[in-house]
């Protein structure tokens, strides 16, 4: 063999060699996704990987956000996986991801109106989700109920008791609903939607997932879930649909690697593998029914699967603004737990009594009264907008007895005292209006 065939092989060899020392043999990925979804990009990964041994630690969004904070300084994670993209942008602004490009083929530059990775380079889309209403086909059936298609149909009398939620202050995906709302229909409409759909709760569950379980199961006919969990629970055989409503988003779910990552290249070997063909595939699984960032990932879709590039109504109508929901995120969590969460059963009295006089055709004028007391905010927009006054809100409640200090505390005492109040005046009008 001559010494320049030789040095070619040799060559070959050592990189061949470096290329599979490269990857790492662990990867810890922190995710608020499903077992569902996890487990077979897992499964998939490690085949097409040998020697790698993924880890998933499972946290909820908030606590994703939280974990990766405060283990900064002794770093162990290598990604956060996760769907809000106000989440990442936390993350970014303390410096916690490093950048990252994947030389995958083929992904556009956007879904909808929202650009599919960040345009700095610290996180990467790989699936499009939109947020919207499931229903239990045979529950509206039994009940006697329409199949809701619009936001506002759910504020309707014929659903009261009927509606489940999660809270925005427990789920990052909940957040982007509500956030949704607010810019799509702006601050006061759309607290005034919010409050109007959920006085026709019927609960508002301890985890996202709570929403379809729910519906699946018939707890309750109708949930406001971000889409795959409608579309994976007619997937499965569940007795579901699901719609999205002209006023909702399209927004990537992310991947991002965390900063000092302990195993960068298994990082990047797991990014190009969520946006590889076999990646964009497992998406579609009846399990999981996310829609791909791949346009051509959707000819292996089933029939009447959502596909945002061709179909360009779906989020058109919210460009939404990710910084705003960033720069207001636990404020409006607080309102909505203030207003909503903990105070559902007046929320709820109040409601029925309201619908009750109109259906009696009551005095307009206290009917008047009592929804403008029902919709008042504590806040305006401009309040909200202000950063010192956002920046109060750093605790969030799992539940009402949780405890929260300080000005947080004196400001959500003042709102909770006006709402109390105000739903409670609602009622004794809306009573003496029939």
């Amino acid at each position: 063999m001559n010494k320049t065939v030789f040095s070619l092989l040799s060559a070959a060899l050592v990189a061949t060699s470096l290329s599979v020392q490269a990857i790492e043999d662990k990867l810890v990925v922190v995710t608020s996704f499903p077992k569902d979804l996890t487990k077979q990009f897992k499964t998939a990964f490690e085949k097409k990987h040998p020697g790698v041994k993924v880890e998933m630690l499972k946290k909820k969004t908030t606590a994703g956000i939280k974990y990766i904070q405060e283990t900064a300084t002794n770093n162990n994670s290598d990604l956060f996986w996760a769907s809000a993209p106000d989440a990442f942008e936390v993350l970014k602004g303390d410096g916690l991801l490093a950048k990252y490009t994947s030389s995958a083929k083929g992904i556009p530059d956007k879904v909808g109106a929202y650009p599919i990775n960040d345009p700095d380079g610290y996180y990467t889309g790989f699936a499009a989700a939109g947020y919207g209403i499931m229903w239990n086909t045979r529950y509206l059936k039994a009940k006697k109920l329409p199949v809701p298609a619009q936001w506002s149909d759910l504020e309707k009398p014929v659903y009261h008791n009927h509606v489940g939620m999660s809270a925005p202050s427990r789920s990052g995906t909940t957040h982007l609903t509500v956030e949704t709302l607010l810019q799509g229909d702006g601050w006061e409409k759309g607290w005034a939607k919010w409050k109007n759909i959920a006085g026709n709760f019927k609960t508002v569950t301890e985890r996202s997932f709570g929403v379809p379980d729910g519906v699946n199961s018939g707890a309750f006919g109708i949930g406001i879930v971000i889409d795959f969990f409608g579309l994976s629970s007619k997937g499965s055989g569940f007795p579901v649909d699901f719609v999205y409503p002209k006023t909702t988003t399209l927004v990537p779910a992310n991947i991002g690697i965390i900063k000092d990552a302990p195993h960068p290249q298994a990082a990047k070997a797991f990014i190009d593998f969520l946006l590889s063909d076999q990646g964009q595939t497992i998406l579609l699984d009846k399990k999981i029914r996310r829609l791909p960032v791949n346009p051509k990932t959707y000819a292996k879709a089933p029939a009447n699967f959502p596909n945002p590039f061709k179909d360009s109504s779906i989020g058109a109508a919210v460009k939404f603004d990710v910084q705003l929901s960033k720069a207001r995120y636990n404020l409006v969590n607080s309102m909505f737990d203030v207003m909503i969460t903990y105070r559902l059963d007046d929320l709820r009295e109040a409601t029925k009594a309201i619908q009750d006089a109109e259906a009696a055709k009551g005095d307009k004028k206290l009917i008047a009264e009592a929804k403008a007391l029902v919709a008042a905010l504590p806040i305006t927009e401009a309040q909200a907008a202000d950063p010192e006054f956002a920046n109060i809100f750093k605790k969030k409640r799992k539940k009402a007895t949780d405890k929260v200090t300080g000005r947080q505390a004196e400001v959500e005492q003042q709102w909770d005292d006006m709402v109390k109040a105000n739903y409670a005046k609602a009622i004794k009008l809306a009573n003496q209006a029939h």
